[in-house]
């Protein structure tokens, strides 16, 4: 190699020493700690030690310095490993690494954003790679920058399809600043990996899905850092054979039974003391090489519509239509406003956003675990705000990728279109009809449910402003326009769209449904005269339990909930959450009761009892209820 200057043996031995007292330093933490992998710290050793002092350009004192090379350990059990390793670059002091696994440290058993040093959390195996090319496609296409995106990954995870998800789009997008270290240790949590040692095979797998693929040593610091210095044209892998437990011989070393498993105390010190020996002297301080500052700098704060919605009144659209109208308005104000989508841009109307920003429009194929993974990285760094859609259904595969990103405390935004039996023709394999149980376990998000395009634009704006995990929920048909468009929201406010001084019933709804319940609501007071009040919450977490409460007491405590989603985990279970302290209520709820099929919508509202119909029904039994028990 031309441009490959070898390092001389100095530096050789100086990458060696920072090796092995990352071993004496993870078995010391894990032991501390009675917690935690130190055999699979152990197989990492050299890898770490090459890339953090010889190969990864940063700066030490600003671990998320927005130029510099950025680092997944994607591999979470070997925390202790990179901890050991921030102990090196004097970011971390050697005594905070026996803090490891208490309750009042921020360095837990697997990485977590608290720590500076950390992007995002990791911990659940397969997912680190696909946030990898998330940071990889902001620098190589967004921040137009020479950071290069650092992927550790062990043999184990790569059964998990999502790593090569995150394979195919990487190479799909020629992710030349991306590379893969694969530790290739053998041995898994209770039986060695599949593939084991054969790490042709990795390579071949490598090659086949587009990347340039590199077998190595991966206990030599020589063939490591030549490996690492290689120039690129497509994303790289580096294939590192290595061995579990390295620096234990003889009883943990390439051996099963250790995984998850620390070293007794005296044992512990016996191979530290073994370990300290092998250090040899040398007068070379090594020094990370400092990033090139070209990335731009980036204001995620006050992103706001440029102006108000244009909707008038009585006109007609869909939610998913509107969000998509939204994000591209939305995209004219802040050129770090991103879109992905699944292959379903023509669906969920993000394809508005790619006709106008095609730049910023990342299609990530059906592959959702991977654009939600993708969505993470690129919100890292608070580089971009992220919106990525799909049908509601579709997210529910994606559900361990937005946990994590919940522990992340990621700001990303989502958009599910075709929630519920609106969907229609298509089925229930189509409809997301768990959707809201599912973002509303999720501790950091938020869910908006607007009913209308003036309420979809404003939850566009507010959710890119919002921490956290957002979730906008949107339907297949068309909606009348409701609100004025110098209507205001917020987060958290619900709105009370139709009242008088004698309604008897409150009737919380949202989206299709509050339109239902409207029409129920006017066909009610034409009909026999009873008046209900119709509440829109807008968002369903958080509840704006203070206005539901208020006018449920106006209403004698009565109160009705109607929602397309099936019972469990929706609306109705937020509202009762809400109300279960409170006394004097008598509250009944209308949702889909089982897994329905197909049909037009109109018809699969009606035969699941949550139309027009229905909800005059319910209100009527409300009444009647009453009247006799008095």
């Amino acid at each position: 190699m031309e441009d490959y200057h070898k390092p001389d043996q100095q530096t050789v031995q100086a990458l060696r020493n920072i090796a092995n007292r990352l071993r004496i330093n993870s078995i010391k933490a894990t032991t501390a700690a009675g917690s935690g992998h130190p055999t699979s710290c152990c197989s990492v050793a050299e890898i770490m030690s090459v890339l953090y002092f010889h190969t990864m350009k940063y700066r030490p004192e600003d671990p998320r310095n927005f130029n510099s090379d950025r680092f997944i350990l994607s591999k979470g059990h070997a925390a202790p490993a990179l901890y050991s390793m921030w102990v090196e670059t004097g970011f971390l002091k050697e005594n905070e690494l026996l803090s490891l696994c208490q309750v009042d440290s921020a360095l837990e058993g697997h990485p977590n954003p608290k720590q500076q040093i950390v992007d995002v959390a990791t911990g659940s195996l397969g997912q680190g790679l696909g946030v990898a090319c998330g940071m990889a496609y902001t620098g190589k296409y967004f921040d137009k920058s020479s950071y290069r995106v650092y992927c550790l990954l062990g043999d184990g995870e790569m059964s998990e399809g999502a790593v090569w998800e995150a394979m195919s789009f990487a190479s799909y997008y020629q992710l030349d600043n991306l590379v893969a270290i694969m530790d290739i240790n053998r041995l898994g949590q209770s039986d060695p990996a599949p593939l084991q040692h054969h790490v042709e095979k990795y390579q071949k797998r490598c090659e086949a899905f587009g990347w340039q693929a590199i077998i190595v040593d991966g206990h030599s610091v020589e063939e490591l850092c030549k490996a690492l210095s290689q120039p690129r044209h497509q994303p790289t892998a580096i294939i590192a054979k290595t061995i579990k437990g390295k620096g234990i011989p003889g009883t943990a070393e390439d051996k099963l039974g250790w995984h998850a498993k620390t070293l007794p105390k005296d044992m512990a010190e016996m191979v530290m003391k073994d370990l300290q020996s092998r250090i040899m002297n040398s007068s070379k301080h090594l020094y990370p090489p400092a990033p090139v500052e070209d990335s731009p700098p980036v204001s995620l704060r006050n992103i706001r519509m440029p102006s108000a919605p244009s909707y008038k009144t009585g006109e007609k659209i869909a939610t998913r239509k509107a969000y998509g109208m939204a994000l591209a308005k939305l995209g004219r104000y802040n050129e770090r406003v991103i879109a992905l989508d699944g292959d379903t841009n023509n669906l969920t109307y993000s394809e508005i956003f790619k006709n106008e920003h095609p730049n910023r429009f990342v299609e990530c194929y059906i592959a959702q675990q991977n654009m939600v993974s993708v969505a993470v990285g690129c919100a890292a760094r608070e580089r971009n705000v992220v919106f990525a859609s799909t049908l509601a259904s579709f997210f529910t595969r994606a559900y361990d990728q937005l946990r994590m990103a919940a522990i992340s405390d990621s700001n990303i935004n989502l958009c599910g279109s075709h929630c519920g039996l609106s969907t229609g023709e298509e089925g229930p394999s189509l409809m997301g009809l768990e959707d809201v149980a599912m973002f509303r376990a999720l501790p950091t998000a938020t869910i908006f449910y607007p009913c209308d395009g003036v309420s979809t634009e404003k939850a566009v704006e507010l959710a890119a402003s919002t921490k956290g995990v957002c979730y906008i929920r949107t339907s297949r048909q068309d909606c009348s326009i409701i609100y004025n468009s110098n209507e205001d929201f917020h987060v958290g406010q619900a709105k009370v769209v139709y009242q008088s001084k004698e309604d008897q019933v409150t009737i919380v709804a949202a989206g299709v449904t509050l339109h239902e319940a409207l029409a129920a609501a006017e066909h009610l007071k034409k009909g026999t005269v009873i008046s209900v009040r119709v509440i829109d919450p807008f968002t369903i977490k958080p509840l704006d339990v203070k206005t539901i409460i208020d006018h449920t007491r106006a209403t004698r405590g009565r109160i009705l909930t109607v929602e397309d989603h099936y019972y469990e985990g929706g609306l109705g279970e937020a509202v009762s959450s809400a109300m279960v302290n409170e006394s004097g209520f008598n509250l009944h709820r209308l949702a889909v009761s089982h897994v329905p099929r197909s049909g037009k919508p109109h018809e699969l509202l009606k035969i699941y009892g949550i139309d027009r119909d229905s909800i005059t029904q319910a209100v009527r039994k409300m009444l009647s209820s009453s009247t006799n028990a008095k």
